[in-house]
């Protein structure tokens, strides 16, 4: 059984100031300090998006899907660095429906994020439709979207926020239908294994639940070998866009997190120990409304 307290024992004593506050709002929905909230949002570029520390000064669709992470933690996704950040996204998907990183960064992205690379396409594809989802559109768009025709694509309601703006759910279902195609008989995915539950959720967003179940079940074969921060990953994704938690793969990934828990109440990253608050903070997203 996971120790609740204990991982928020373990946040509190090894996190700094932005740590402890999204624990803070993970938990008691406690607006962070301003200067909090300055220090997560410094160094986006004047498009929108955020570099990442291999990347100089060019936004990057995977450090800007982190960085939305982040301020979703903090209660912060209405504020408009968040808003600017979610346009570029937008502005960024290619005409196939999919996102590549800019090909400057060719050479110096990690794998995952390599330009020109299909498994990071699609991982960057899922990436950031899962955050598009999540961020819903902005208050101009829904606005618009009152004053103008609603196309097919704006018959689902799902996105927080009111009832979705054609344009910004038409990108959605583009990201999403690049997915699908991509899928193999099985539901396996020819990419990394966060592709599989980051396009998991968008389609189960969408309702295409028939390949989204076909992906649990891939994924729950997994689980019983899965690292703690993978496990916390999965969960916290598809809690985040409403699955159920009764549903058979996250109550197995809850008892994947139960195994993994530490003695001093942490979970550990794959990333350096210098991330093991990160990976706990995300299992207590995870956890919190478990």
């Amino acid at each position: 059984m996971v120790d609740l307290d204990a991982a928020i024992g373990y946040v509190v004593a090894h996190g700094d100031a932005v740590d402890r506050a999204r624990l803070a709002w993970l938990r008691s929905g406690i607006t962070p300090p301003p200067d909090v909230l300055d220090k997560v949002e410094l160094g986006s570029t004047a498009e929108g998006g955020w570099p990442a520390f291999w990347g100089g000064d060019v936004a990057s669709v995977d450090a800007t899907c982190f960085r939305l992470g982040e301020l979703d933690d903090l209660g912060a996704l209405e504020r408009p660095a968040a808003r600017r950040a979610l346009s570029w996204l937008a502005a960024t998907q290619r005409p196939d429906g999919m996102w590549e990183e800019d090909a400057s960064l060719a050479g110096v992205a990690p794998p995952w994020a390599q330009p020109g690379d299909d498994e990071a396409k699609l991982y960057l594809t899922t990436n950031a439709a899962f955050w598009l989802v999540v961020g819903g559109p902005s208050e101009e768009e829904r606005k618009a979207a009152q004053e103008t025709e609603f196309d097919r694509y704006s018959t689902y309601s799902g996105i927080p926020g009111g009832r979705d703006n054609s344009e910004h759910a038409a990108r959605i279902v583009r990201a999403a239908e690049a997915f699908r195609a991509a899928l193999r008989p099985d539901g396996s995915w020819p990419s990394f294994l966060v592709t599989g539950w980051l396009g998991c959720a968008v389609l189960y967003h969408l309702g295409w639940f028939y390949e989204s179940a076909q992906i649990q079940v891939a994924l729950a074969e997994r689980v019983p070998a899965m690292s703690a921060a993978d496990t916390a990953s999965l969960y916290a994704a598809l809690r985040r866009i409403g699955m159920s938690d009764e549903d058979s793969l996250l109550r197995a990934a809850r008892r994947r997190l139960a195994e993994t828990q530490r003695s001093d109440g942490g979970w550990e990253s794959d990333d350096g120990d210098q991330f093991n608050v990160h990976t706990t903070l995300k299992a207590l997203r995870a956890l919190r409304t478990a």
